[in-house]
């Protein structure tokens, strides 16, 4: 990730700078995590203390212990089922990535996903691919032996020149 791409947020967080002017910076979220997957920020600025997840070094396991607990609503309280977290997107590096790269057959990010087979499917019934029910929890990406996996914060334009398409979710989910 670069410095021009938001950091990933916790569940129900929404549009950065709506979360940027809500967000008191209570550390509420990190304290409830039982995982330790929120930190606070550090450095200067708006983003100072505000609550960000860096799935390379710890994802969100989607307790969804967090957005009940805020008190301003910066992360909507109402966001209790981990298919709703909304945090952001994951795109699988083919240039990276072993069943593309090398041919080795891996589906660690599909047999880890906690929303396997609507986040993340088997296209033809063997490779990994991401769909529109991803919600960006960071696991894929942390448990990828290839760091072949990269989560794009809901808010961000960005997206991966490697990246594998995202396909549709089953059921329709746009």
């Amino acid at each position: 990730m670069s410095l021009f791409v938001p950091p990933l947020r916790p569940p129900g967080a929404g549009d950065e700078e709506s979360f940027l002017r809500k967000c008191v910076r209570c550390g509420k979220c990190a304290t409830i995590c039982p995982h330790e997957s929120i930190e606070l920020a550090g450095g200067f600025g708006r983003a100072r203390r505000t609550p960000q997840i860096r799935p390379g070094r710890k994802p969100c396991y989607l307790c969804m212990k967090c957005p009940p607990v805020c008190p301003s609503g910066a992360l909507d309280n109402s966001v209790t089922e981990m298919q709703r977290a909304g945090m952001g997107q994951a795109y699988i590096l083919k240039n990276r990535c072993h069943n593309f790269a090398t041919g080795t057959m891996c589906m660690t990010c599909y047999d880890r996903c906690p929303l396997r087979g609507s986040a993340v499917v088997l296209s033809g019934g063997l490779v990994p691919a991401m769909t529109t029910a991803c919600v960006g929890c960071g696991i894929c990406e942390y448990v990828c032996p290839v760091q072949a996996v990269e989560i794009v914060p809901v808010s961000s334009r960005h997206k991966p020149q490697t990246g594998i398409p995202v396909e549709k979710a089953p059921g329709g989910k746009a």
